[in-house]
């Protein structure tokens, strides 16, 4: 693309980085990708102006996340492992807090293979911690976005750049801005693993010992926020909790994007998002739910979802949304606590197994 400018090397992620499964951040480093600049220099691709996100640090986590070399990410494979790297790195850049209670970001849990003489894969979910105004008290707030893909099928890399190098990348970025502006209640921040089999990273963070749950008011989970020619990104969750709507009418009538409500109803049928990704479980624990990301397109769970076809200008619209979406949660987030139900069944899914 004519708009592209000539690569200059990203070493900000570091030499230890680099090593990271097996070796494949190497090639990131070494080719011909595109630089991102920094600051308020101009991004190709991009005519809006960002108010709350660092535009240039998120495409550029994006587009390492969904490039060739980290070969779909999917869980349990050395891109996987490379992919949560490159997002441990930036939690520490931004000066994200490990979980109280923890000394680290990385909390594992089992997968087990649906082949009976396979090994067990290993998932890790990264749990960052932002203190609010007392540290500890009250209700929280839990941002989420998963960060695994399909990995190789049939030798053709599945590269998932909008699903969900866009929705992890977004995470980094809304954590950045309440690192350095801090809310009024403590935030908790996750990028998910093995959502793709079967929302495994979500069940795991879900029932973790360490973290209390009950005092979680709502879960903002954002799923592929980086793609749409008409400039739309829905908010699915109103309908379960109506009390809602008007905190994000107001969002969206400051919005830099469309924002819509709606794929959330049980008329919806395949259309209904409620269950579609890692909000579903919190959705089942009894949590209201806010979950951000575009209507499918022609890259969703194909080859082609690959970073070029992004829509940067869109994308980077959205991730200031998603800030404002979390400021407006944040300043009604005891009033959201009180909108908690009863926990439900959860969906019939094999839980602990790879599909």
């Amino acid at each position: 693309m004519s708009d592209k400018k000539p690569f200059k090397p990203h070493l900000r992620f570091g030499a230890r980085d680099m090593l990271i499964g097996g070796g494949v951040v190497l090639a990131i480093i070494l080719g011909a990708w595109l630089f991102w600049p920094d600051g308020e220099e101009a991004l190709p691709g991009v005519s809006y102006r960002p108010v709350y996100v660092d535009a240039g640090e998120m495409l550029h986590l994006a587009q390492v996340l969904s490039s060739d070399a980290l070969e779909g990410r999917a869980s349990g494979t050395g891109g996987n492992e490379a992919a949560r790297g490159f997002i441990h790195k930036r939690f520490e850049e931004i000066g994200l807090l490990p979980l109280p209670g923890f000394s680290a970001y990385t909390h594992t849990f089992p997968i087990v293979p649906r082949e009976a003489d396979a090994a067990p894969i290993i998932g890790a979910n990264l749990i960052g911690y932002i203190p609010g105004r007392t540290p500890g008290e009250g209700p929280a707030l839990l941002i989420t976005a998963h960060y695994d893909h399909l990995g190789v099928r049939e030798g053709e890399i599945y590269n998932g750049a909008d699903d969900n190098a866009s929705g992890a990348s977004a995470l980094v970025a809304v954590a950045e801005y309440f690192a350095l502006h801090r809310p009024e209640h403590d935030i908790i921040i996750a990028a998910l693993d093995a959502e793709e089999i079967g929302l495994l990273g979500a069940r795991a963070l879900a029932r973790m010992e360490g973290l209390n749950l009950s005092r979680v008011a709502l879960n903002m989970n954002f799923d592929m926020v980086g793609r749409s020619e008409a400039g739309e990104l829905y908010v699915a969750g109103t309908y379960h909790a109506p009390e809602l709507v008007p905190v994000m009418e107001a969002v969206a009538e400051g919005a830099p994007v469309t924002l819509r409500m709606g794929h959330d109803r049980p008329e919806d049928g395949p259309n209904d998002w409620t269950l579609q990704s890692d909000h579903g479980v919190f959705h089942q624990a009894g949590l209201p739910i806010l979950y951000f990301g575009v209507e499918d397109h022609p890259g969703y769970h194909n080859p082609g979802d690959d970073f070029e076809f992004l829509t940067l200008d869109f994308f980077v619209r959205a991730a200031d949304t998603l800030v404002m979406a979390a400021l407006a949660v944040d300043a009604e987030l005891p009033q959201i606590h009180s909108l908690r139900r009863s926990p439900v069944a959860e969906a019939d899914q094999p839980e602990g197994n790879a599909q």
